[in-house]
């Protein structure tokens, strides 16, 4: 006599392959996705916060900000960007926050209350005050190759490039540029922007 073949077990066996399947292939999933975010936000933006006023009236103390860390891995910072950069060895000093003024090999120079770049006006991309005081730029300072000059918008308010407790900021110094301000939320190149700069 022929035995008999137990279709309802091989059919329940078959649905719990395909389920134990189904969720191994949903744990993945998830697994990839929360990996993937992860390393988009490590590796592409960042969050901190303004610790000062040096950036008024652009940034103020305490607005929350998102970094673009990514920009500046496919490109070089430009002139009027603001950048957020640390200094020293310290991964626990705080990030100080500028607009770049000077790009690599360029001489810079204070005159006046008047920026200087190679014995050329700069054309103000912010409203800004004039200078009272030059520091360091009121000689000419010739920057090297992987070097920025940076001043605060504050410009009377502001450690930055012409004191030697900043001085030029080196290319690796840099995290990323300033991106969106998220506590009144706006883009942070376009805050502050002169009315000729507008226009154009």
């Amino acid at each position: 006599m022929a035995e008999r073949y137990d279709f309802t077990h091989a059919e329940r066996k078959e649905k719990i392959i395909k389920i134990c399947i189904s969720i191994g292939i949903w744990i993945v999933s998830v697994a990839a996705v929360i990996a993937l975010a992860w390393l988009i936000v490590w590796v592409s933006i960042e969050k901190t916060t303004v610790v000062d006023a040096s950036m008024e009236p652009t940034l103020h103390q305490d607005d929350k900000i998102v970094i673009d860390k990514l920009t500046y891995r496919i490109r070089e910072p430009k002139r009027n960007e603001i950048v957020v950069f640390r200094q020293g060895d310290n991964e626990h000093s705080f990030y100080n926050i500028k607009r770049i003024i000077g790009l690599p090999g360029e001489r810079i120079r204070i005159s006046d209350g008047v920026v200087l770049i190679n014995d050329e006006p700069l054309q103000e991309f912010a409203n800004v005050e004039p200078m009272l005081l030059p520091g360091l730029a009121n000689y000419e300072i010739t920057l090297g190759e992987d070097e920025y000059f940076v001043l605060g918008d504050s410009r009377n308010n502001s450690e930055d490039s012409r004191y030697a407790t900043v001085s030029n900021v080196k290319r690796d110094e840099i995290i990323g540029r300033a991106w969106i301000r998220t506590n009144k939320f706006g883009f942070v190149n376009s805050l502050n922007k002169r009315v000729e700069e507008e226009s154009k």
